[in-house]
């Protein structure tokens, strides 16, 4: 549930409020303010559009339409079997081909995906995270072939498992392991991907499960935490990775609070990397975060009132400074977004951006008894619960025991009965409903894509160097049992034209899979 709004706010409410030290100026610490001393006067948030859908010439075909259309940055949905591990052709895959993302089976999908699009000219944010290592390495495999120079590769890959283990459940290895691929590509892009973002941690998925707004920072804090761990205890310089760890929050409808919980998490960070783990350099201390509109308050009733939802999510996303933002499409509680429906979402930011002039000024709500009182109450909860997951032995055991799933299934359960009492409105389900819904077209999928998709990773198989691809997989499957790097055995295996199923499964022999048990 939302925190409880007072009727009226006065300096009372921010009795022993410390500007100086609690919101300081934008660009310093604690960077309450923003990360950047002039924020959005020197550079817009980037607009990106998160697409994926079919194969990867539909999907490069609506990456083509919103780089015409003004967006400044793709981002990639990948459809399930790609998330998990399993070839178009697998049978865990039959059903599920290009149905919520782009089906990636290998090297050539990724040529196709990116056909014509200037991988050194544009910032690329793929959604993926138990087979993260491959994708990133097919990414950096099409750059080689087509001439791009991979140290000017600018991203995000999201690679953050934590998550997936607590809300969305496309994991693939025990946790132990799949941390151990995570600081692999840490240590591996810090020397090949200078420019890349190896990790967006996030709680966008926690909160569309039903967390509230401080269980989303809290939650993504403390997975936040444990990587730092790893990657220390991995030895690496937290000076080297921290400046490129990047966070994903959602931006829900209670608008106040979410302005309030972007500005809260951002503090937190700051003090966490500097405090907690000795950080030094400036970079490593700033939360730099994208923001996605809330796909769980879309309704199938009424969608045109998507668009309103979605622009003020935006915007308060902007005024709590986001560095990149997706707008959702109005269609999504029905299907794919269709070109218009993302269209709109599009132009929604731009509108932001350039008609309303909260871009014209760092921070406008700073000094807001209310925002300064919710952002300081924001704080308080989310600190006390770190101490019950410290409690827990941290992150991976709370997360082990099920705690953090069954804290986000209650306030779920809460939210929900909120709704279905009418205590909570959803404006066109619990009231205003209309006496005849209007019919809004949708995105269709081409039947026969399947088919095609599966036909085109059986061809791959019969013409591609054995030899070679029987040498790659064995190597990544010896470098999973030995104390080695991955991503130098998963790059030749990408290259060999292994696909994405062969390369999770030569790990899967030697990791084994994930079982949840939960113990709470």
């Amino acid at each position: 549930m939302p925190q409880e709004l007072k009727p009226l706010y006065t300096d009372k409410d921010l009795a022993g409020f410390e500007p100086e030290r609690e919101l300081g100026f934008p660009g310093e610490f604690p960077f309450t303010r923003g990360i950047q001393p002039t924020m959005y006067r020197g550079r817009l948030w980037t607009m990106r559009q998160y697409a994926g859908m079919g194969d990867a010439e539909e999907s490069n075909r609506r990456y083509r339409f919103l780089l015409s259309q003004g967006t400044a940055g793709l981002s990639v949905a990948f459809d399930l079997p790609t998330q998990i591990g399993y070839d178009s052709d697998a049978a865990e895959a039959l059903g599920e081909v290009g149905r919520v993302g782009v089906a990636i089976d290998s090297i050539e999908d990724m040529e196709r995906l990116f056909e014509g699009i200037p991988l050194d000219r544009i910032s690329t944010s793929m959604t993926i995270n138990a087979t993260a290592s491959i994708l990133l390495a097919m990414y950096v495999a099409v750059a080689r072939r087509t001439g791009v120079e991979v140290k000017k590769l600018s991203g995000t890959i999201q690679n953050d498992v934590l998550k997936e283990y607590i809300a969305r459940g496309t994991y693939i290895y025990p946790i132990g392991h799949a941390m151990r691929i995570v600081t692999d590509v840490f240590a591996w892009a810090n020397e090949e991907l200078p420019e890349w973002n190896t990790i967006s941690i996030s709680g966008y998925h926690m909160r569309e499960a039903g967390s509230t707004a401080a269980q989303e920072v809290a939650f993504t804090l403390a997975n936040g935490i444990a990587y730092v761990e790893a990657a220390l205890a991995a030895g690496l310089d937290v000076d080297r990775f921290g400046p490129r760890l990047s966070f994903f929050f959602n931006s829900h409808n209670n608008f106040l609070e979410e302005v309030a919980k972007f500005r809260a998490a951002r503090r937190i960070w700051a003090g966490i990397m500097r405090e907690r783990f000795g950080a030094k350099n400036p970079r490593s201390w700033m939360l730099r975060f994208h923001t996605q509109t809330a796909g769980s308050t879309l309704t199938a009733q009424q969608p045109e009132n998507n668009i309103v939802r979605t622009a003020l999510q935006a915007l308060a996303a902007v005024l709590g400074g986001t560095q990149s933002l997706h707008t959702n499409g109005y269609d999504e509680a029905l299907a794919l977004p269709t070109e218009e429906a993302a269209r709109i979402a599009l132009r929604t930011q731009q509108i932001i951006a350039c008609e309303t002039g909260v871009a014209n000024t760092v921070d406008p709500v700073a000094g807001s008894y209310c925002i300064e009182s919710l952002t300081g109450r924001i704080e308080e909860q989310v600190r006390e619960l770190f101490a019950r997951i410290e409690g827990l032995g941290g992150m991976p055991a709370a997360i082990e025991r099920g705690w953090v799933q069954q804290e986000i299934q209650n306030a779920a359960y809460a939210t929900q009965r909120a709704v279905d009492s009418g205590e909570a409105t959803v404006v066109g389900v619990n009231r205003f409903q209309a006496e005849r819904e209007t019919a809004v077209p949708t995105q269709q999928l081409d039947p026969e894509l399947e088919a095609r998709q599966v036909e085109r990773v059986r061809e791959l198989r019969a013409r591609r160097d054995a030899a070679r691809w029987r040498s790659a997989l064995d190597g990544v499957g010896n470098a999973a049992r030995r104390d080695t790097n991955l991503m130098p055995a998963i790059l030749e295996a990408v290259e060999s034209r292994a696909t994405v199923g062969e390369i999770a499964g030569a790990m899967r022999e030697v990791f084994g899979e994930y079982q949840e048990s939960v113990t709470v």
